[in-house]
């Protein structure tokens, strides 16, 4: 017991003791009140500072992306990354004025990114895809293009897809990882195209007779461009035909209308001129056995 009670005198004789020790000094006081407010002061001045100066800059990007004509949904995209990004910066560089330390948050938000890119891999794959779509711009909104073994009409580009509409009027959607890394076919690239045709004639038609009908079909036909490179010759002696190749130009949206025109013309008018299209036959012998 007493023990306990010399305890106790003891301990507090000495918070008595520090009590009397211990003493207000302003001039410590406004010491600390320049140190935390400079402080305080610097970090809204860099923030403040730092998100007008983000601000200026993410319009400098926008009329760049304006200016190189870029896909609308594209330039809104990297305008919204850039401000972002380097909103962030500045938000991190104003707690670092405050002496709060960014090592460990940066590190943390490194793992947390490691992590869900690891997780959505495939998903990150189709949005890479999607940039480099939209910034190169192999196709766009309205082009025939051939991908993925598919073909259609594009009528979206979007981050993760590409949507075509094929001619029988179905819906398609592409991830745009895959197309990126693939092959490309863009039809409908150039102004003009080509139509090509391969027509077969019997051995013994007279070939002169079926090269003249043939020029007649391109100069009769004003869809046909006359000053492009058309050109009609012998391509291939078959095993039971003699093979002429048509190659005549037209604009994007005659192709169909001169391809399935030269072939009707073809079918209706060879017969009349006196030419055989071949077709695959086979004869038959049958010998009686004595």
């Amino acid at each position: 017991m007493q023990d306990t009670l010399y305890t106790i005198a003891v301990d507090g004789a000495e918070v008595v003791n520090e009590a009397q020790g211990w003493s207000f000094s302003w001039t410590g006081f406004w010491d600390k009140v320049i140190e935390y407010g400079t402080s305080i002061a610097i970090a809204l001045a860099v923030l403040v500072i730092g998100m007008m100066i983000v601000k200026r800059i993410s319009k400098v990007v926008s009329k760049l992306l304006q200016k190189k004509e870029y896909d609308a949904s594209l330039q809104g995209f990297l305008v919204s990354m850039v401000s972002i990004t380097l909103r962030i910066l500045v938000v991190l560089t104003a707690l670092s004025q405050l002496g709060i330390e960014m090592t460990s948050f940066i590190a943390i938000i490194g793992a947390a990114g490691l992590a869900i890119g690891m997780a959505f891999s495939g998903t990150l794959g189709n949005f890479a895809g999607g940039i480099m779509i939209l910034i190169f711009r192999p196709y766009k909104v309205g082009d025939y293009i051939v991908a993925q073994d598919v073909e259609g009409s594009v009528l979206d580009i979007q981050i993760f897809n590409t949507i075509l509409l094929t001619l029988d009027q179905k819906k398609v959607i592409l991830p745009n990882g895959p197309v990126a890394n693939g092959t490309i076919t863009n039809i409908t690239h150039q102004k003009t195209r080509r139509v090509d045709f391969t027509v077969g004639i019997a051995y013994g038609d007279n070939y002169d007779d079926a090269k003249a009908i043939l020029q007649k079909f391109v100069d009769e036909d004003d869809k046909i461009i006359k000053e492009g490179e058309n050109f009609i010759g012998l391509v291939s002696l078959g095993d039971s035909s003699v093979n002429l190749t048509v190659r005549v130009w037209c604009t994007l949206e005659n192709y169909w209308d001169v391809y399935f025109k030269m072939n009707e013309r073809i079918y209706k008018e060879f017969g009349q001129a006196g030419l055989n299209i071949p077709f695959p036959q086979m004869d038959v012998h049958v010998h009686n056995a004595k």
